[in-house]
């Protein structure tokens, strides 16, 4: 699609202080869309201000933030949205019989809860245009399980089958429900992981003391922590596609772990994938 076909088109997306919502607000704008971004943080939304990006705040955590935001984009734009991606949200790290209530509510919050209530605030929008596509930023996490990694785990899984019942009740309307699968990104997750770690993980009393301690030089490593990790244009580019294609898939897998994982988990049982899965769990912790 050229550029200026793309022209008139806007697309509102969530998490953009760093990392692929940053990259992919700046690469749809010089394709041409109009792209509205937001970020958690007042700091945030005055730096990507100044880099040239229209910018608004939203704290998925806070239903208030999002009516907020909801009215912000009803008066820039008249509530004609395009496209939505939903990329804001964070790693829970934690065995899961060191997750407290509070913990896995966090991670829901802002990973599930907010991201659908900003879905349906918006699916109207793109129900009266009669086009539109809502494009999840999900995980290899959200098919595979890995160790240590169950909150997060449960909220990519969560968001699988909410779009998956999405994508058969729009079918016919014009509106497409994406899921992105990226393995490994180059980004900040690792250390928002590690400050959601060292808040709700009781290490010192946790029977998996000596897998935190292992996991605690990963979070804080410098540079990529595994194999086959992509810069965030990898991202980019898949969701460039799926707003641009008439027939988007309903999946668009990122890195080589993804596809390898998305094919063992066809070919191979339950118990074989496992040890696979253990295998991977113990040389990465976390």
């Amino acid at each position: 699609m050229l550029q200026n076909e793309n022209a008139g088109r806007t697309v509102f997306i969530t998490g953009c202080s760093t990392g692929i919502g940053h990259c992919v607000a700046h690469g749809l704008k010089k394709r041409g869309y109009r792209v509205i971004a937001s970020a958690r943080q007042v700091g945030d939304v005055e730096r990507l201000r100044q880099e040239g990006l229209e910018c608004l705040r939203l704290d998925l955590d806070q239903p208030e933030s999002i009516h907020r935001a909801i009215q912000a984009l009803a008066d820039r734009c008249e509530g004609k949205i395009y496209g939505l991606f939903n990329n804001a949200g964070f790693g829970q790290p934690g065995a899961v019989e060191d997750l407290s209530r509070e913990a896995l509510r966090a991670q829901f919050e802002t990973n599930v809860f907010g991201t659908l209530e900003l879905t349906n605030r918006i699916l109207p929008w793109m129900r009266q245009a009669g086009e539109g596509r809502i494009i999840q930023n999900s995980s290899v996490l959200g098919f595979v399980s890995l160790a240590y990694r169950g909150a997060y785990n449960a909220s990519k899984y969560a968001l699988e089958g909410l779009y998956d019942t999405l994508r058969l009740e729009l079918a016919g309307t014009g509106i497409h429900a994406v899921l992105i699968e990226p393995g490994p990104i180059e980004s900040r997750f690792r250390a928002n992981a590690f400050a959601a770690y060292k808040k709700h993980i009781d290490v010192a009393h946790s029977v998996h003391r000596a897998a935190y301690l292992a996991m605690e030089s990963r979070l804080l490593k410098d540079g990529p922590a595994v194999p086959f990790t992509l810069p965030p244009e990898a991202v980019l580019d898949k969701v460039t596609r799926a707003l641009e294609c008439k027939r988007p898939t309903p999946r668009y897998y990122v890195t080589v772990p993804t596809w390898l994982f998305g094919g063992l988990k066809r070919v191979l049982s339950s118990r074989a994938l496992d040890r696979v899965l253990l295998r991977i769990s113990g040389d990465e912790q976390p």
